[in-house]
């Protein structure tokens, strides 16, 4: 028993002695990945887009605010980078004042990687010499990539070249550059967690209005192709959006736009048919509007029991008529 006792504080003594990173006393989670922090000069747009072998990488990862500027704490991370340094950005601080600022009040600094752009559009990144290689970043101009743990190291520079070669919004632009850090190679661990976060450039004081897309693909076998579906998805409920606020303005013109808008991109969603077909009969297009009616009861009967309940509040604006025509669809 002697023995054993005298072995137990051997090995207690050894591990107590030995040094460990600082982010193992603080608890600080893992997120081995690659990101990119850009904005949008033309919209003022800001946003994040992360992709990492890791569970849900954008609890951790991504942080934003509108008007303020966007940052990805990664690597060993230090979650703490995200509301600490949306709060010295607010104070007026540049994106690389903060980026300093961090890091020396941060004695595992050499195991971080971190990015932050500020609402100027003042990029600014830092990895650590302790980070898993291949690691590295590029700051550009309105961005910066970063990777860590990577199976090579054209990851980040892949990364660089789709986000300046790539048209369109700023959403389209950050996952091109995720498709091409992953096509070089990605994350030697492979895939299944990514996320999108895009604010505004100025904010409203609105915070369900600034953050403008905040997608989560939390446990996928093809995470950025998940993320890129749901950003389609997305856009299109955007017009069913805009298609109901046209509704509650008494502006059907623009709700039948809207919702028809919605539905060529996805074809086959009964809900995007079937306020398409409520907005063309709110339109005295009833007739236009049956065969649509038809196919979205064959499609789920329960839009069927739906209709009628539209009339009281004003939501459907069809006589009598016009309505058991419309529930007369087989």
């Amino acid at each position: 028993m002697k023995n054993i006792i005298v072995k137990i504080l051997m090995f207690v003594t050894m591990i107590t002695s030995m040094s460990f990173p600082q982010h193992y006393y603080n608890h600080d989670p893992f997120a081995h990945t690659f990101s990119i922090v850009a904005r949008d000069p033309g919209t003022g747009e800001m946003g994040v887009a992360v992709q990492s072998h890791w569970f849900s990488v954008g609890t951790i990862v991504s942080w934003a605010e509108a008007g303020v500027g966007a940052i990805a704490t990664q690597s060993f991370v230090n979650a703490s980078f995200g509301p600490r340094g949306l709060e010295m950005l607010k104070s007026g601080m540049s994106a690389q004042q903060v980026v300093d600022s961090l890091l020396a009040s941060d004695e595992g600094r050499e195991f971080r990687q971190l990015a932050i752009i500020d609402s100027k559009g003042n990029a600014a990144s830092f990895t650590g010499k302790k980070c898993i290689q291949p690691a590295g970043n590029i700051v550009g101009d309105n961005f910066s990539v970063q990777a860590n743990l990577m199976i090579n190291d054209k990851v980040w520079p892949a990364m660089a070249d789709a986000f300046k070669n790539t048209k369109g919004p700023l959403a389209e632009r950050m996952i091109a550059a995720l498709e091409a850090g992953q096509k070089a190679g990605g994350d030697i661990r492979g895939k299944q967690s990514a996320a999108l976060l895009v604010v505004k450039g100025k904010s409203s004081g609105k915070v369900w209005e600034d953050r403008l897309i905040d997608l989560r693909v939390d446990d996928s076998a093809e995470p950025i192709k998940e993320l890129k579906r749901l950003l389609k998805v997305h856009r299109a409920y955007d017009h069913m959006n805009a298609g109901d606020l046209a509704v509650e303005k008494n502006d059907m013109q623009l709700a039948l736009k809207e919702y028809s808008t919605a539905e060529e991109m996805f074809p086959d969603n009964a809900e995007m048919k079937y306020w398409h077909a409520v907005a063309l009969a709110n339109n005295g297009k009833v007739d236009e509007s049956l065969s649509i009616f038809r196919e979205v009861f064959n499609m789920d009967e329960n839009y069927r029991t739906l209709t009628p309940r539209l009339i009281d509040p004003g939501l459907l604006t069809v006589s009598e008529k016009d309505l058991k025509r419309i529930m007369d669809m087989k």
